[in-house]
């Protein structure tokens, strides 16, 4: 009887604590997202999950978060790595509350590859008007590993995901594979 009382506590305490399920960092999930759309167009070198880009990710993620307010805002080490961003907006309820859309990295990593629609290969530039420069980083040939960070805004419920990726892409001129 104890343990069924302790699980429907925990069920309980999962559903009032949304922050703790809700946009969590699956790295497993961002390197086979990644890898898939890298595997799609021929790109053989297969990215790895760094916990040093995840450091400096969660590092930007959060000084987004306090000092930003969740907006989106790339630092200014683009140079020395690629950074791809994400927002996501927090579900607004009639009532006025606010709750913690469930975004998974997954879902994160999709977002940026739906820009392979926009991307020309042969001219090697985005169709005008459109965004693909998140979709050639995460193909980026000569890029290796990638490493995550997210953070949320609890007075908005909005969160703002951060990947970094090393060495960069996006190169002026330069095919991404």
């Amino acid at each position: 009887m104890m343990k069924l009382s302790t699980i429907a506590m925990l069920c309980v305490l999962a559903l009032t604590m949304p922050h703790v399920y809700a946009g969590a960092i699956d790295p497993a999930a961002i390197i086979s997202a990644h890898n898939k759309l890298r595997a799609e167009v021929g790109v053989t070198t297969k990215l790895t999950y760094s916990p040093t880009l995840a450091t400096t990710a969660q590092v930007w993620a959060d000084h987004l978060k306090t000092s930003n307010h969740c907006q989106m805002r790339h630092s200014q080490s683009e140079a020395q790595y690629g950074e791809n961003l994400y927002w996501g907006s927090a579900l607004s309820w009639s009532d006025g509350r606010n709750e913690l859309q469930k975004v998974s990295s997954e879902q994160v990593v999709n977002h940026w590859g739906s820009e392979k629609a926009d991307y020309d290969y042969t001219n090697n530039q985005c169709a005008r008007g459109k965004m693909c420069g998140h979709y050639t980083q995460m193909v980026w040939s000569t890029t290796t590993s990638v490493g995550c960070g997210m953070a949320v805004c609890k007075d908005t419920q909005e969160q703002v995901w951060v990947c970094r990726y090393l060495p960069a892409g996006n190169w002026v001129g330069k095919k991404p594979y």
